[in-house]
């Protein structure tokens, strides 16, 4: 049972830290010289504090709206009142990062800019800000998936085909050590368009780590679930799809989860070099401008775009492998 004063603690220690930031933000007068601008929103207008007090207030009501969905569940709970300490501490960060970077301008001008002034960039274009992440989130879709399913089919062969082991391992280890932004000139050059070359760049990225790890894992498979197989009549289609890939599913959702880091790497990169569009290509378009709270805009999507990514495959991770529950850590 979760005890009465735990969840006090809990709830309190999640939201405090963010409503002292909002609170602190109102009273708190500017005495640097930061122009305050009104910008329409619908049929209201609102500055920059007022739109950063606006996020602050959100996050304190998801964080107790969270925490009062894993009461529920004594295991969520436990999760969400570990991780109390933690949001608090977040809340005290913003605090002093708006004092330092917004408030006081303590720090290097304008390099670094303070959380409402970020926000800025958001009330300035949020259109065009939703125009780049939408780009930037559909080159990744395509380089991703591709690179999976390129991954994952390679990676079958060359643990299953000992033939197909000796002609693609010696390209796997040599194309696996070279970084993907390294094939952008080939790949503008052969490719149609810069779209489709970033695709290319992706898929590669994603396509070493997700057939090595598969490839390993179809190895790795015992012996003796083959012949348990064999006895019960399986073939050979039976045997790689229901006996080693099975097995091979934790080492292949391993490659998958590092594939996506590197993907996302790789798609900024890419888009910095050449894309007509997406995040990479808003930070070089604010940088020539020397708008910094617009890098750290787009930072702050990325951000939060590869903490949703990363979630989204962890729950496919976890309803796949939905059998290892209580087999491991």
């Amino acid at each position: 049972m979760i005890k009465k004063r735990s969840v006090i603690y809990g709830l309190l220690l999640s939201v405090s830290g963010f409503l002292i930031a909002a609170l602190l933000n109102a009273l708190i007068p500017i005495t640097a010289p930061v122009e305050i601008v009104d910008y329409p929103v619908g049929s209201a207008f609102i500055n920059i504090n007022i739109a950063y007090r606006i996020v602050l207030f959100f996050l304190a009501a998801l964080f107790l709206i969270l925490g009062l969905i894993s009461l529920k569940d004594h295991d969520k709970w436990k999760k969400f009142a570990k991780g109390a300490p933690l949001r608090f501490a977040s809340g005290i960060g913003l605090l002093l990062w708006d004092l330092l970077g917004t408030k006081w301008q303590l720090l290097p001008q304008p390099f670094f800019p303070g959380p409402a002034g970020i926000i800025e960039a958001f009330l300035i274009e949020p259109q065009f800000v939703l125009e780049n992440t939408l780009y930037s989130l559909r080159l990744y879709a395509a380089g991703f998936v591709l690179g999976v399913v390129f991954g994952v089919g390679t990676g079958i062969l060359i643990g299953w085909f000992p033939k197909v082991y000796y002609w693609v391992t010696p390209v796997l280890n040599v194309t696996g050590v070279i970084p993907a932004v390294a094939w952008m000139p080939f790949a503008l050059t052969l490719l149609p368009t810069p779209f489709a070359a970033a695709v290319f760049l992706i898929v590669i990225c994603v396509w070493f780590p997700v057939t090595s790890l598969t490839a390993q894992g179809i190895k790795s498979t015992p012996k003796v679930q083959f012949e348990a197989a064999r006895t019960l009549g399986s073939n050979t289609f039976d045997l790689v799809f229901r006996v080693a890939v099975p097995h091979a599913m934790p080492q292949i959702f391993t490659g998958i989860s590092t594939a996506n880091a590197f993907a996302f790497t790789t798609l900024v990169m890419a888009e910095m070099m050449g894309q007509p569009g997406g995040l990479g290509y808003y930070i070089n378009l604010s940088k020539v401008w020397s708008a910094y709270y617009k890098v750290f805009a787009a930072i702050i999507v990325m951000a939060v775009l590869f903490s949703f990514i990363t979630a989204i495959l962890e729950r496919i991770q976890k309803y796949a492998l939905r059998w290892q529950k209580g087999l491991v850590r």
